[in-house]
């Protein structure tokens, strides 16, 4: 039976108590409010000793006492099962337009999955839904969305269905440009003077006529001689991202362990592992002799290839199983990271780091990435009443 109309308490009282007295057993419960309208629907056994006729007029005239609709069809056996292969698909939107819902849908139907079930998971800064989807397994789907995203340009998520959604985790972010809102090397080259030949370095590695090493250590020989006492005036220059505190507060109350990697410096890392108490970070260390730089970097570097490294070896410190890792990073830099974690996200990546992730975020808030993990904004809002920061 299905009963709709304006929500109001006591409707679903209401309906159990009427049916309690015919003392049916109830097989299967389902309800919706939105927008004030209440849709409720219950799966019910027949009743004893013929009285089904005398259950339906009762029910009706209960609804039609509340001003409510009621629909009752008589069958046999449970619902139909859902179909194999469930995911979860995320779409943010900013705005969430009508045609790109349309398309979204009808690429779900064209790859022959069906949407279960439709809900809102935020409304600000951006519109974030989720489909439940079934029928259709994760990874065409996941690649037919791909195609419909980067066509419409709106950000289109798909994960797996399964416990592991639930599990814990572990979150590990790059900084520069992910975390933060800067590039550190560039903030260190401007107390150094020497803006304009970074940026070149930066270039002709992007180019690839060097590799990160290669750039890394060009760029750090130009910060010679500098006074160790920049170390604390970049710490305080250094901007977070939108959205950055409340994505890792809300990760640590959820029991997520946070880390971050770095083709950046730990003297940077380090304060922000302290301030944001990030489980995890480790990063390129900046040599300093007599309380100046020397324009070396001690250590292994922190490079593409160490970045998955450290994914691993966190995840294991953790006790994390690498297919419950979440990464998120920008540049080229992070590739074998994204690809090696369980959900690889691109944060306002270069193209050919969205082509490549499991899934893309192109607005400007580092929270959203919680409405990838199927966490609302009214649960983050309501934690945070109930624990203010």
């Amino acid at each position: 039976m299905k009963i709709f109309g304006k929500d109001r308490p006591g409707i679903t009282a209401g309906l159990f108590d009427t049916l309690a007295a015919f003392a049916v057993d109830v097989v299967d419960i389902e309800q919706v409010v939105t927008r004030g309208r209440i849709v409720l629907c219950a799966l019910v056994t027949e009743p004893a000793g013929g009285t089904e006729g005398e259950l339906r007029a009762t029910v009706h005239s209960w609804a039609e006492s509340l001003k409510l609709q009621a629909e009752i069809i008589s069958g046999t056996g449970d619902n139909r099962p859902r179909g194999h292969g469930r995911s979860h698909v995320t779409v943010l939107g900013n705005p969430l337009t009508a045609e790109n819902s349309a398309a979204i849908a009808a690429t779900i139907t064209r790859t022959g999955g069906n949407i279960d079930r439709i809900f809102r998971l935020a409304k600000y800064p951006v519109t974030a839904v989720e489909f439940a989807v079934s029928g259709v397994e994760t990874e065409p789907l996941r690649t037919a969305l791909a195609t419909e995203s980067h066509e419409r340009g709106v950000d289109i998520a798909v994960v797996s269905a399964g416990l592991h959604r639930r599990a814990q985790r572990l979150v590990v972010m790059d900084v520069d440009s992910t975390l933060i809102q800067d590039e550190v090397i560039e903030l260190f080259a401007a107390h150094a003077g020497c803006e304009e030949q970074v940026a070149e370095i930066t270039a002709s590695a992007m180019r690839g006529e060097l590799d990160f090493e290669q750039s890394l250590h060009a760029r750090v020989a130009l910060l010679e001689g500098l006074d160790e006492s920049v170390v604390d005036k970049v710490r305080a220059e250094v901007r977070l991202t939108p959205g950055a505190r409340t994505l890792i507060r809300t990760l640590k109350r959820l029991g997520y362990q946070v880390g971050v990697v770095s083709g950046g410096f730990t003297q940077v890392t380090d304060d922000l592992k302290v301030r944001l108490g990030l489980d995890f970070a480790s990063a390129n260390t900046l040599e300093i002799v007599d309380g100046k730089l020397t324009g070396r970097v001690i250590g292994e570097v922190v490079d593409r290839a160490g970045k998955a490294r450290l994914l691993r070896r966190f995840a294991a410190e953790a006790g994390v199983p690498l297919a419950q890792t979440v990464a998120i990073g920008d540049g080229a830099n992070d590739l074998d990271m994204l690809n090696a974690a369980g959900l690889g996200v691109a944060f306002n990546a270069k193209p050919v780091v969205r082509r490549a992730a499991d899934t893309a975020v192109n607005v400007p808030f580092l929270d959203t990435v919680l409405y990838l993990l199927g966490i609302t904004r009214e649960e983050v809002e309501a934690a945070d009443v109930a624990e203010p920061a």
